[in-house]
């Protein structure tokens, strides 16, 4: 009996000399990681004392102290706002399509440039297809809005020459095609990016793995069904729950450069409802109440995300 209570205290105190043995011979990694986890507390955590101001009539001229604190005042006017459910319908909608879009295109063009087997024209290809997404979303916006326009736009020109339509179409000002115009320009703009990301995870697949399958007379889409899509599986599934977790937070860039006053209903975003009605207007707990229920539902979109693959592909990223 002595000597397994004896034991115990040991078994016990090796996990802990083991962290400090680590600690001390990683200790340079350990010191070089202290600039990024400084900057993650500054510019992620600290900020976070913001939220504050969503509980109080923040007035700038006052200090922390002088405040007055309303409580949830402003998430029920949040919520008893028309335009506040106008603007999550509209980012929902977005969010949707361009999850959507974003996923399968990016996906059949990485399969279908791994399958191109000429080195300068996959090269020439890929090249084109990243470059839009360096690209500001002001130059962006313009070139759209010009290919769109009725006066010698080409869009226009070419359902016009093609006989599709007698006369141009005034896209810009047609709400109902909004969302489709922003979820295709987001399309245009980041499919080559997106693509960079399902190409390296295909050069991770065995070459053996093609070699039996051409064996065995599977042909190409039989490949790419059979072998490319689940080896990069893991990959889709870890890239959907992050994109699940930012399905409200799309930003306001798109909208608010390719919107104009005749689409309004159906280009303001979240992000745009907190600009016009929280900073623009001076009333800033009400924005930040708006940001506040953005990072609620991120978070808890997140974690629902994953707790269904997990489930379901037994994969997921925490």
């Amino acid at each position: 009996m002595k000597a397994v209570t004896t034991l115990k205290p040991q078994a016990a105190a090796r996990p802990k000399s083991r962290f400090w043995h680590t600690f001390f011979q990683q200790k340079y990694l350990y010191m070089m990681s202290i600039p990024f986890v400084l900057w993650v507390l500054v510019f992620n955590y600290l900020p976070l004392w913001g939220w504050t101001m969503a509980f109080q009539k923040f007035k700038p001229k006052s200090s922390f102290l002088d405040q007055k604190w309303v409580g949830l005042q402003y998430f029920k006017e949040l919520f008893h706002d028309d335009q506040f459910f106008q603007a999550l319908r509209n980012t929902l909608a977005m969010s949707v399509m361009g999850l959507i879009a974003g996923f399968i295109i990016p996906i059949v063009f990485a399969i279908l440039l791994n399958e191109v087997r000429v080195g300068f024209l996959k090269r020439f290809v890929q090249t084109v297809s990243y470059l839009p997404h360096f690209v500001s979303w002001v130059v962006a916006a313009g070139i759209v809005t010009k290919m769109l326009s009725t006066d010698n736009g080409a869009v226009n020109d070419l359902l016009v020459g093609l006989h599709l339509i007698s006369e141009p179409i005034q896209f810009s000002g047609k709400g109902n095609l909004f969302w489709s115009i922003v979820t295709a320009s987001d399309v245009w703009k980041e499919t080559g990016w997106n693509t960079i990301i399902y190409l390296a995870a295909i050069a991770g697949i065995g070459p053996e793995l093609y070699e039996a399958a051409r064996v065995d007379g599977a042909s190409r889409l039989q490949q790419a069904w059979h072998i490319t899509l689940p080896g990069i599986r893991s990959t889709i599934i870890v890239l959907v729950i992050i994109s699940i977790g930012h399905l409200i937070s799309i930003g306001f860039e798109k909208q608010f450069l390719l919107g104009n006053n005749l689409v309004r209903d159906y280009s303001q975003t979240l992000d745009l409802y907190a600009l016009n009605y929280g900073l623009g207007t001076g009333r800033y707990s009400f924005g930040t109440a708006i940001n506040i229920f953005n990072s609620v539902v991120s978070v808890i979109l997140l974690f629902a995300a994953n707790g269904i693959f997990k489930k379901i592909t037994k994969e997921s990223i925490i």
